[in-house]
């Protein structure tokens, strides 16, 4: 009798097995539940600052997306996100007041980057000028709430904090506005021209920050303009309902925290549903090939356009809360290297994907904020107590150095980013070799052997 032979295919690695077990059932529930309440009692037991607190709040922050790629419902998702956003941090944000701050600013940024991502990521446009319309917004707002206006509009008194919400809407409209008229200079160029136009439009919104200051003192030139007004409060009551007793900047804190946070998960829903709209797949189309998206009839000139636009427009509502957050700005904050940070987080996250436009903000900005100057206070500690490292050896003056490692070291060995869209990861990889021949007819054979004995 013959003997019947079967191919068997190889048995799965111990990380597979691990992962499928974890991704099944109540497993994900049940280990995402406990890593948020590990992380959060360590934020919450030990809010002293320093580089351990500095890895537990990189750990609660790479934790959101976590969640977000869990195989999980979405009821879990949006509770246990919630609990921790607005609970947990808030909290650990009264105890230290640092890490609030910065957590904001990585929002903030956060919220840039998916702008930058509409023209870049999802229309193909690239663009060097972004910190413009960021610019434009700060201005907008800086100008109008302190004495500076009474320059332009003599015997006109700095408007009243409760005009912040006004501004936020027009600070929109505003962006948006010169997000046109950046881009009808722009309509035919494509590639390295494209990125030249945009990048010397930028470098004028700078200088005229820098010279307009005579003859009429607009922008207060170099100097800056300082004092500008916030928005008043309108949680101290609900702190002092709860016996909560903080400081006015610990209020301040907060208060821009969860205004930030709103504003974020509004871009995050506005960018989505573009996305996944007939507009979104005409950017999509113009990004591919435009010749080819004005054969099949797609307005061009329209839809480059309203990407400029859009990207822009969620650039000027970041400057007015900038703005109001800072209370000072001067024309160096909107340079050239703050358009390259943003483009280098849409780059590190994945162009073109929301998820991974949102962390690579958050690591540049703790890289940025956080963990490099916080790695050489501790160089430099040690350093004091006599360990042998070169004075010269200062990882906070070197950050643009790594920033340009790091994305070199992308590029290389991962292009499509940290999570890229599935759109660009089968572009960037569609010349992989598939499976040959005879593994394919293994598989097959064994799975018709499994389906016999089943």
């Amino acid at each position: 009798m013959a003997t019947e032979k079967r191919q068997v295919s190889p048995s799965p690695s111990l990380w597979a097995q691990l992962r499928s077990t974890a991704g099944r059932g109540p497993a994900p529930y049940v280990l995402i539940a406990a890593y948020a309440a590990i992380v959060s009692a360590l934020l919450l037991s030990n809010p002293t600052t320093g580089l351990g607190t500095d890895m537990v709040v990189v750990l609660f922050l790479l934790l959101m997306f976590v969640i977000y790629r869990a195989p999980t419902m979405l009821a879990f998702k949006l509770t246990l996100g919630t609990i921790l956003l607005a609970v947990v941090m808030p909290i650990f944000g009264v105890l230290n007041p640092f890490y609030i701050d910065v957590v904001t600013k990585a929002g903030m940024f956060a919220a840039l980057a998916l702008g930058l991502n509409v023209v870049v990521g999802f229309a193909g446009l690239l663009d060097l000028g972004y910190v413009a319309f960021f610019a434009v917004g700060a201005y907008l707002w800086g100008i109008f709430s302190t004495p500076q206006i009474s320059n332009i509009v003599p015997g006109m008194e700095p408007l009243h904090g409760s005009w912040f919400w006004l501004f936020l809407a027009i600070g929109l409209a505003v962006g948006a506005l010169f997000g046109v008229l950046l881009g009808l200079p722009v309509l035919r160029l494509r590639g390295d021209y494209l990125a030249i136009v945009t990048l010397g439009l930028g470098e004028v919104i700078r200088v005229l920050a820098t010279n307009l200051d005579r003859p009429i003192n607009i922008t207060n030139g170099s100097q800056g303009i300082k004092d500008i007004g916030r928005p008043p409060l309108f949680i101290e009551p609900v702190f002092q309902s709860l016996g909560i007793t903080i400081s006015r900047v610990q209020e301040y804190q907060l208060y821009f925290y969860f205004l930030v946070l709103i504003i974020l998960g509004l871009t995050v829903f506005v960018v989505y549903r573009l996305n996944n709209s007939r507009i979104g797949r005409a950017w999509t189309a113009i990004r591919e090939d435009e010749t080819a998206a004005i054969a099949m009839g797609i307005p061009l000139v329209r839809m480059k356009l309203l990407a400029f636009a859009v990207g822009a427009s969620f650039a000027g509502v970041m400057g007015v809360i900038f703005s109001a957050l800072q209370t000072f700005i001067n024309p160096p904050t909107f340079d050239l290297l703050r358009s390259i940070g943003i483009l280098s987080m849409v780059i590190l996250g994945g162009m073109g994907s929301i998820p991974g436009t949102m962390l690579g903000a958050v690591i540049v900005t703790l890289l940025d904020l956080q963990l490099l100057p916080r790695i050489a206070s501790e160089l430099a500690a040690l350093q004091r107590r006599g360990v042998p490292i070169p004075a010269w050896f200062d990882p906070a003056q070197y950050q643009r150095l790594l920033f340009g490692l790091l994305l070199i070291i992308m590029m290389i060995f991962r292009p499509e980013g940290l999570l890229p869209e599935d759109r660009r990861r089968q572009e960037l990889h569609h010349d992989e070799p598939e499976p040959a021949p005879e593994t394919q007819q293994a598989a097959s054979v064994t799975e018709t052997a499994q389906s016999a004995e089943g």
